[in-house]
């Protein structure tokens, strides 16, 4: 265990960081407060345990850590390739690398224990181009996996879908196709229906075409990618299939504005009106003349259709620069929203009290 004064140091630390970051700049509807809640080099992909540690991914530096309740840091796994992906279930902690899935098994009981995790699946494409990996377990157990396209627009067997792995037998099922690369997935706690992000391709202008977040009550469909993106956009390479031929998206998001993490929020304490609605991280765009994104959107869903896409947080997009990047989010028991950021190297704590 970590010694009183290290914690003690580890605090002092997060606090000194916290006045650094402008946190003064992230505008929040009125009663929201937001804070650094703990250091966590590249932040990616954020996963609960079930005594309440958050689990983070990286991209880049090949290393998982672990929040602990106390605000604690812990490095739990390392020399793994672009980890981005976790996820937890029956006490063990799952990590998705390019290729791979590795299991920590007890994790929360050996917190400290830094080694190579076990491998329990290694037949995923070995791609660098999208191929760091967003996964979560799906109300079904089985865990769910995106395969990115290799490319920026390509038609290649086995990618651009997102699959579901048996950990039990280890088949591998796709379950929806035409996705060029999602980094966020979630299911509605009403309905168990899935629903995920999907960033657009690039190079056909600034404003085209949109993101996606789309809706897939079951299995089977097929979302356009390379044919036909944010439904209604032919793709000038690929003509051989028409956009009509395809699900369309559930809401068009902003163009390029990188749309990653998303949670339906199923905490209590926020206002009733975002229980079971649905936050979207938007890292940001890279190659647009003017920058979009770099803020928590809030997607309201009723009946299994999008009746609204609004700003909950932004702020860290000052005119033409940045000094943040949202990736994640997920919701903590206390039900405040944890929101992940691979560009300030933080871990985020928006909460929320009652305007007196």
């Amino acid at each position: 265990m970590r010694s009183l004064f290290a914690a003690i140091a580890l605090l002092a630390a997060t606090a000194a960081l916290s006045q650094n970051l402008p946190l003064e700049r992230i505008k929040l509807p009125p009663g929201f407060r937001i804070e650094v809640l703990a250091q966590v080099p590249n932040a990616r992909s954020l996963a609960l345990g079930a005594k309440g540690t958050l689990f983070v991914g990286s991209r880049s530096g090949g290393t998982v850590h672990a929040v602990l309740p106390d605000r604690s840091v812990v490095k739990v796994a390392e020399g793994l390739s672009m980890p981005n992906g976790v996820a937890f279930r029956d006490g063990a902690l799952y990590i998705a690398e390019v290729g791979r899935i590795y299991k920590l098994a007890g994790v929360e009981d050996r917190l400290n224990a830094t080694g190579m995790p076990e491998l329990v699946f290694d037949k995923l494409p070995r791609d660098v181009h999208h191929g760091w990996k967003f996964i979560r377990f799906g109300p079904d157990g089985k865990l769910y996996v995106p395969i990115g396209a290799p490319c920026n627009v390509c038609n290649r067997e086995g990618y651009a879908l997102l699959g579901s792995l048996d950990l039990k037998t280890k088949e591998f099922q796709p379950y929806a196709r035409g996705i060029r690369n999602t980094v966020g997935f979630d299911w509605d706690p009403a309905t168990r229906e899935l629903w995920f992000t999907d960033n657009g391709r690039d190079w056909l202008g600034d404003d085209r075409p949109a993101d996606e977040l789309n809706h897939a009550p079951r299995a089977g469909l097929h979302f356009g990618f390379p044919f036909c993106h944010q439904g209604d956009v032919q793709d000038p390479e690929f003509t051989g299939r028409r956009c009509p031929e395809f699900t369309p998206p559930a809401r068009r998001l902003g163009p390029h504005v990188a749309a990653l993490g998303m949670r339906f929020y199923t905490g209590a304490m926020f206002p009733a009106q975002y229980r079971n609605q649905i936050f979207i991280a938007e890292h940001g765009s890279w190659n647009r003349s003017k920058r979009i994104g770099y803020r928590i959107s809030l997607v309201k869903v009723e009946h299994s259709k999008v009746i609204s896409y609004e700003t909950f947080a932004e702020g860290w997009l000052q005119g033409d620069s940045t000094w943040g990047r949202p990736v994640d989010v997920e919701v903590l028991p206390d039900g405040s929203l944890a929101v992940s950021d691979d560009s300030a190297g933080v871990i985020y704590r928006i909460s929320y009290a009652a305007p007196k």
